[in-house]
């Protein structure tokens, strides 16, 4: 089923907030193209491309990625897939990208996934991983039926560097930072709609209502249907 209109949407929240989540039932219920940030970074750095180079060697330095050169890898893959409805993950994070963006296309919304830091925090410091098959696991909702074993192979689970409780912390105050103003940049135009709460399945229903309010009747599938 082919939405009638070209709609734009980006989606926002900090690590940790669901985002992937709901960008994946925001996908699959109103059949958006969903271009994420961080798997075209990785597939560039992993296909060894000019700019994947390029950002691997500042990554390395623990630099940031210069505004521009992630700016011109996003436009360039936006345009393999404008003539399609889709929803942006993970760009833009900073005022300056928000601005180029906006000279390329015109955004319709804005979805910000507002979870307060400290559910954020427990969440990411209870997340554990198998690392070969990248299974899943968490201490609070979700454990492993033997604690610290992959549930399949029995094998040792692994924490992530970026879920330590130090680490969690700088992550989310170097969102606060960076992109609050790329939320009042947003706020300011009219186009952020926030959702509020700690669990994704409350959430949801209240994205997918307004969602739905914005692309009106009939060109999306029902909630249920995720």
């Amino acid at each position: 089923m082919v939405l009638r209109v070209l709609f734009r949407a980006i989606i926002m929240g900090p690590p940790g907030s669901g985002k992937g989540t709901v960008s994946d039932r925001i996908r699959k219920s109103f059949e958006l193209k969903h271009l994420s940030s961080g798997d075209v970074l990785r597939a560039n750095i992993k296909a060894k491309t000019e700019i994947g180079l390029l950002m691997k060697s500042c990554i390395d330095q623990g630099q940031l990625v210069p505004d521009d050169i992630i700016t011109r890898l996003i436009l360039l893959e936006l345009r393999n897939i404008e003539q399609s409805p889709w929803l942006l993950d993970g760009f833009p994070r900073t005022v300056r990208q928000a601005e180029a963006l906006d000279e390329a296309y015109n955004i319709d919304t804005v979805v910000n996934l507002n979870v307060p830091f400290e559910t954020i925090k427990e969440r990411l410091t209870s997340r554990w991983i198998h690392l070969p098959s990248g299974r899943v696991y968490n201490t609070s909702f979700n454990p492993p039926k033997i604690p610290g074993l992959d549930d399949v192979t029995g094998e040792p689970l692994s924490q992530r560097n970026d879920d330590t409780p130090e680490t969690v912390s700088k992550r989310l105050h170097a969102y606060k930072t960076q992109t609050e103003p790329v939320l009042e940049y947003y706020r300011s135009k009219g186009v952020l709609e926030t959702f509020t709460g700690t669990e994704t399945n409350k959430i949801w229903p209240h994205v997918h209502a307004f969602l739905s309010g914005k692309l009106g009747s009939g060109n999306h599938k029902a909630a249920g249907s995720v």
